[in-house]
């Protein structure tokens, strides 16, 4: 019987790169993505491997579509955020990044709290997670320099939580947050840069998407 494999790995297959989206089971054996016997690393159905010329249109369109699913924001949101960016000095491109990286699911999963963005949004919108001391259900809050990012004290025994903490070296922190684990909080010392992104994403055919 061929094994179920979920949207979110289609899409990794459709993109040809690991986006990360069912969190620690990206990490391991068992991502879909690795290849094996049952397993393929290129697009589903019978003209996987066969592509043909893809439009710029599609290109830039594509793109678009990986990175806002991989942060988990709807289409309306994602615009508003390149408006955000557009308005700002600087490079275009790379102050929507700083702006993704600034949510606060995006935080807690960054700092190892949660095993992905989903389970980070979950746990926000629960009320298990403090921005300076107090509850916030917002996930897509931006958070500023010096906030402290914490889960809420009744909810450190939570199982998925301690999985995530205990696979915080594995995972690796990035250089803009400061994490103690074992008080499972995490301070933001100074804005995300583009730099610390580990996926390849080209953000400048987002760029050329909205400026058409």
């Amino acid at each position: 019987m061929a094994r179920y494999i979920g949207p979110r790995c289609r899409l990794c297959r459709r993109e040809g790169m690991k986006l990360y989206l069912k969190g620690e089971r990206c990490m391991g054996q068992k991502c879909p993505f690795e290849g094996g016997d049952r397993k393929r690393n290129y697009a589903p159905g019978e003209h996987g491997l066969r592509r043909g010329k893809v439009s710029d249109y599609a290109l830039h369109l594509r793109e678009k579509q990986k990175v806002r699913r991989t942060y988990g924001v709807l289409e309306r949101q994602f615009r508003r955020y390149f408006k955000m960016a557009d308005r700002r000095k600087g490079v275009t491109g790379d102050v929507l990044f700083e702006i993704l990286e600034r949510r606060l699911d995006n935080v807690v999963h960054r700092a190892s709290f949660a095993n992905s963005r989903d389970q980070a949004r979950q746990l926000v919108r629960h009320y298990h997670v403090l921005v300076n001391g107090k509850r916030v259900n917002i996930p897509s809050y931006l958070v500023r320099t010096g906030d402290v990012v914490e889960i809420k004290q009744k909810s450190k025994q939570m199982v998925p939580v301690q999985e995530a903490v205990q696979r915080i070296e594995q995972r690796g922190i990035p250089s803009w947050l400061a994490v103690d684990p074992s008080q499972v909080k995490a301070t933001v010392q100074e804005l995300p840069r583009r730099a610390d992104l580990t996926l390849p994403f080209e953000e400048q055919l987002i760029v050329e998407f909205y400026s058409k």
